[in-house]
């Protein structure tokens, strides 16, 4: 199934209830939330009171994507704020065995994430160990970024990984997410698509949701 995740980190902060409710309304599975914290990612963005806030007002479940150091002491914190799934960097820790655990006891689904520039074989180990893989179409810590082209390729190879070993792993995909990419990118097997400026800086955060899944 197709899904959209517009991501919390493009919207408008001074009326983030408001916009929050039209997401709730429209055909987005989950809602994704960018944790930074100015460390891992030149940029900081929020923590557990916007989180907790975040899941009061959300029917949509919340998509924690951890763009920081030592994510091991933080995804229980994450998950017991209201997380549905919470996902970390590969190239942030040394093993990530500890932290998907942690996330797992929780009953949380477990994801692990690359920038661009990390080898994507380096997820073949863990394809069969995660509910899910976040492959970043742009550098995290920014909005706003150009889609990066290679990214197809890393899709291809998952989705072909994923198939021949008959997992269910899903694939994620993030960064410079549009209508005029969306399609392709579902077709070279994404499952879901976090997309952000293309969604809250829409005159219609509905109908431009409608569109991608179109």
């Amino acid at each position: 199934m197709k899904q959209i995740a517009p991501s919390v980190l493009s919207a408008d902060f001074g009326h983030l209830a408001e916009q929050v409710h039209i997401i709730n309304e429209s055909p987005a599975t989950l809602l994704h939330v960018d944790v930074m914290d100015g460390v891992f990612v030149p940029n900081i963005s929020f923590g557990f009171p916007v989180m907790e806030s975040l899941r009061k007002h959300s029917t949509k479940p919340l998509d924690v994507h951890l763009m920081i150091v030592h994510p091991e002491k933080y995804v229980e914190r994450f998950c017991d704020a209201g997380a549905w799934s919470v996902g970390f960097h590969l190239e942030a820790v040394d093993d990530p065995r500890p932290a998907l655990e942690l996330i797992r006891r929780k009953g949380v689904r477990t994801c692990l994430t690359i920038n661009p520039d990390i080898d994507v074989h380096r997820l073949d180990p863990w394809l069969g160990e995660v509910d899910m893989v976040l492959l970043m179409s742009v550098f995290a810590g920014f909005g706003g970024q150009k889609f990066i082209e290679s990214t197809y390729d890393k899709i291809r190879y998952v989705k072909q990984q994923i198939v021949q070993r008959g997992l269910d792993t899903l694939i994620e995909v993030d960064g410079g997410v549009n209508e005029t990419n969306a399609a392709t990118l579902f077709a070279e097997g994404a499952d879901i698509l976090v997309a952000g400026s293309a969604v809250f800086h829409a005159p219609d955060m509905s109908e431009a949701i409608r569109r991608m899944l179109q």
